[in-house]
């Protein structure tokens, strides 16, 4: 087959969840078909991103958007009544040259990531699949929730056209995946089920238990300017160490990962390094005793939990983050409170029985069930059954 891969972004360097899911479908695909990336991006195109991806594609094209285009059709999507940010990431310049694209290269199959750019193909008559990914609509709609007035009410306005575009382009697509079942049931559409689960996987070669001196008791991983992560971060440094602190005077926790905001720079002091971008997470990983991931906002499947149990972590998390991944209490932890959260991370360093039973558990569970292979054959199957019907 031949496969357009329509992305919102450049899927490299790897410090964001779509863009992680994207390149990794996009090697397992590259195996057996030929594929063809479109992809949008504001200001400079990464570095090394085209030298990396072009193992896999056939061909790769990079559509720039201008930040002046997109403030203005933020605009217009405000006055439109679509969603905001499907105005930010739309041009007409950039709709027409894709048109061009998908006449010269004629796909058998569009694959769509995120509903953000399904204005550039939903009316296209090639076959063609959403990759809805996360229920974005829930997700700003929690963190509306401990937002302030006036972002709680953009946002809360923001959240509601995300739901209704969700089911109005639904039936544009010919078929639809998302990461778990948890956020599919949260697609507003009578026909929701239809919806075919593609979860994500785990790099096992890049994500391999590694010895390393232990520098840090804790870790927490992640796009550090993403609303969720920083709430994490800052509940995790505020609320949990303090009390782990009364028992654990010397405790040590990891903050890691690209472009952390202001209120995650705040939080390094003798107790917390902060750490912005790193070279390798792996690295991270290796040097800490237990993963936490006190998530309280957002949707979706968390990649970090997968890559910390790859890699022998004991996971200790909420069960907003929990549920997604679908493993059992004897695979991750789950804390509804700060002293559950204080009690289970003190356990797991204090017991070290309890210690390698979690981790051994989930490092099992994230290979038997999060492969970046079978994970994307499922797609593969659907995109099969897309082009023959």
């Amino acid at each position: 087959m031949k496969i357009l891969v329509v992305l919102s972004r450049i899927p490299y360097p790897l410090e964001k969840g779509d863009k992680l899911r994207a390149y990794y479908q996009i090697r397992e695909l590259s195996k057996s078909h030929d594929v063809y990336i479109a992809a949008l991006y504001h200001g400079k195109i990464p570095e090394n991103a085209f030298p990396e991806l072009s193992p896999y594609c056939r061909k790769i094209l990079f559509l720039k958007q201008s930040r002046f285009r997109s403030a203005l059709n933020m605009l217009r999507a405000l006055l439109k009544g679509i969603p905001i940010q499907c105005g930010y990431f739309y041009s007409n310049r950039n709709r027409k040259r894709l048109e061009r694209i998908i006449a010269s290269v004629q796909p058998d199959v569009i694959y769509c990531q995120l509903f953000r750019m399904a204005e550039y193909v939903r009316n296209c008559k090639t076959s063609k699949i959403l990759d809805y990914q996360d229920a974005f609509s829930m997700g700003l709609e929690r963190r509306a929730e401990r937002a302030f007035f006036p972002v709680k009410q953009i946002m809360r306005m923001e959240s509601r056209r995300i739901a209704k575009y969700e089911v109005d382009i639904f039936d544009d697509f010919d078929a639809k995946t998302m990461i778990s079942e948890v956020d599919s049931r949260l697609i507003k559409h009578p026909m929701n089920h239809e919806i075919k689960v593609v979860p994500n996987g785990v790099d096992f070669s890049k994500f391999a238990v590694a010895d390393s001196t232990k520098t840090h008791d804790i870790i927490f991983s992640g796009n550090m300017n993403y609303a969720p992560n920083v709430d994490a971060a800052v509940y995790l440094c505020k609320s949990i160490l303090p009390e782990l602190k009364k028992k654990r005077p010397d405790i040590k926790v990891m903050i890691a990962g690209a472009d952390p905001a202001q209120k995650v720079r705040a939080l390094q002091n003798e107790n917390v390094t902060v750490t912005g971008w790193v070279p390798s997470m792996s690295d991270c990983y290796a040097k800490c005793r237990v993963f936490v991931a006190p998530m309280r906002l957002g949707t979706g499947l968390q990649n970090k939990l997968l890559e910390a149990m790859s890699m022998k972590l004991p996971c200790v998390t909420s069960p907003l983050a929990a549920k997604p991944l679908d493993a059992s209490p004897g695979e991750v932890l789950q804390c509804h409170t700060t002293l559950q959260y204080v009690e289970a991370i003190d356990r797991l360093l204090s017991d070290e029985k309890f210690y390698q039973e979690i981790s051994q558990n989930g490092n099992a569970f994230v290979h038997n069930k999060y492969d970046w292979t079978n994970a994307t054959q499922i797609l593969e199957d659907l995109m099969k059954k897309v082009v023959d019907r």
